[in-house]
C-alpha cells in the first residue's frame, strides 16, 4: 500500500514524457520569417541527454549530460570529469545546469545543479546547488551550497536553472517536485520556487523574505511549477525565466522579489486527463506571466540574443521546444512578444540554447549533441 502514495506522481511523469514527445504539430504564431539562410554545423556529437552548457575563457566548453557527467570540450577532443559528487538520477532528475562564476577568471568557481541525497536517507532526493573548481579534469574544493528538503522519491519537477545577477547574486529554480498542492503556494517549504543567495551560500540581507518567521530565507519568488529556462536581460537586467505548465500554460516571468507566480491557483493549463485545475488565470495581487503557450510547447533553454551576427535578431529571446523539437525565435518590442518563428525544426528535442563568446548561437539536442547555428548568406 505504501507505494500508493507514489502513483499520482508516476503518472504525471508518465502523461509529461508522453506530452513532451507528442509529434502533434503546435499552432504557433510564426507572423515572421528569418530573411537569411541558416545552416547547422554539429560541433560536438554523440551525446545523449546535454542539459546545461558552458563557455571557458580557453575556448573549451563544459557540458552536462543527465545520466551524471560533465563533459570537458576542446579541440574535437572530449573528456569525462572527475570528482563530480553522488547524483541521484531518477525521472527527470540527474546532474541538470551549469555556470562560471561571474569573476571566474580570478576564482574559478564553478556552479551547478543537481539531485541528490545527501542525507542517505533513503527517501529519494532533491535538487542540490553545489560549486566546485577545475585542475587537471578533476572537480576540487568542492562546497553544497544548498540542498532543498524533504528527499523524496517523485520523479517529476526538479527543475532547474542558474543564472547570475548584475550585482553577482545567484539565483536557481527548484521545481514543485510534483506536489503542487502543498510546495509552491507555501514559502516555508522547498519546491516550486525562484531563489536567491551569494555565491558562497549565505542569504542576501535583502532577499523578500530574510525576516519573515518560519520561511525559506533563500526564496525570492514563489507559486512557480517547473522552471527550466532562466536568463538575464542585457538592457533591464531583470531575471527572466520560463516554467512548464500541465497541459497548456507554458508561462514566461519576469522575476521580482517577493512575488507571487500564481501556479496552481491561476493557470492557463489544465490537469494531463484534461479536467480542471483552476478556472481562474489571473488573480488580484499575484504576477501574470509575460508571455504564455496552449498549447504547451514544453520549453527548455533561454537565452537573449546579442549578436551581430545575425541580422537583425538583437534583442530577440530564443527558448527550445522539447515536445515539438525546434528553437522559438520571439521577437520583443513595447514589453511583449509581437512575433514568433520556428528555427531547426526536426532535428531531436531542444535542451539548452546558449550565445557563445564567438557570437554563435549554440544550442544543445538530445541524442544529438551541440549544434550551432550559422547564417548564410
Amino acid at each position: 500500500m505504501k507505494y500508493l502514495y507514489y502513483l499520482p506522481l508516476l503518472v504525471s511523469f508518465f502523461l509529461t514524457s508522453c506530452l513532451e514527445n507528442s509529434s502533434t504539430k503546435v499552432a504557433l504564431n510564426q507572423g515572421v520569417n528569418t530573411s537569411f539562410k541558416l545552416k547547422v554545423e554539429t560541433v560536438v556529437d554523440k551525446l545523449s541527454q546535454p542539459w546545461g552548457m558552458v563557455f571557458l575563457p580557453d575556448g573549451a566548453m563544459l557540458i552536462t549530460e543527465k545520466k551524471g557527467e560533465l563533459i570537458h570540450y576542446k579541440n574535437g577532443i572530449k573528456k569525462v570529469i572527475e570528482g563530480l559528487p553522488k547524483i541521484y538520477v531518477s525521472g527527470q532528475g540527474g546532474l541538470l545546469d551549469v555556470e562560471l562564476d561571474p569573476n571566474y577568471t580570478k576564482n574559478g568557481w564553478i556552479y551547478f545543479s543537481y539531485s541528490s541525497d545527501l542525507e542517505n536517507d533513503g527517501k529519494g532526493g532533491n535538487t542540490t546547488i553545489s560549486r566546485a573548481k577545475l585542475t587537471n579534469n578533476k572537480l576540487v574544493n568542492l562546497e553544497v551550497l544548498y540542498k532543498a528538503t524533504p528527499n523524496t522519491k517523485g520523479p517529476v519537477h526538479f527543475g532547474s536553472r542558474i543564472e547570475f545577477d548584475k550585482n553577482g547574486l545567484l539565483y536557481f529554480s527548484i521545481g514543485d517536485r510534483g506536489n503542487h498542492n502543498e510546495n509552491p503556494q507555501d514559502i516555508t517549504k522547498d519546491g516550486g520556487k525562484i531563489y536567491r543567495i551569494n555565491t558562497n551560500g549565505s542569504i542576501p540581507s535583502t532577499n523578500p523574505f530574510n525576516n519573515t518567521k518560519g520561511a525559506k530565507k533563500a526564496i525570492y519568488s514563489y507559486g512557480h511549477r517547473n522552471t527550466q529556462g532562466m536568463a538575464i536581460h542585457p538592457k533591464t537586467g531583470e531575471i527572466w525565466t520560463h516554467e512548464h505548465g500541465p497541459k497548456g500554460g507554458d508561462e514566461i516571468n519576469i522575476i521580482k522579489a517577493g512575488k507571487n507566480y500564481g501556479w496552481p491557483k491561476a493557470s492557463f493549463g489544465v490537469n494531463y486527463d484534461g479536467t480542471t485545475i483552476t478556472e481562474k488565470t489571473a488573480i488580484v495581487g499575484m504576477e501574470n506571466p509575460f508571455h504564455y503557450w496552449t498549447p504547451s510547447i514544453a520549453p527548455s533553454g533561454m537565452a537573449f540574443v546579442t549578436s551581430t551576427k545575425y541580422p537583425n535578431w538583437n534583442g530577440n529571446l530564443l527558448v527550445g521546444s522539447l515536445k515539438f523539437q525546434y528553437l522559438n525565435r520571439m521577437v520583443l518590442e513595447k514589453n511583449k512578444v509581437v512575433k514568433e518563428e520556428k528555427l531547426i525544426e526536426g532535428l531531436g528535442r531542444v535542451r539548452d540554447v546558449k550565445q557563445g563568446p564567438d557570437g554563435y548561437i549554440y544550442v544543445a539536442i538530445e541524442s544529438v549533441g551541440i549544434v550551432r547555428i550559422v547564417p548564410v548568406n
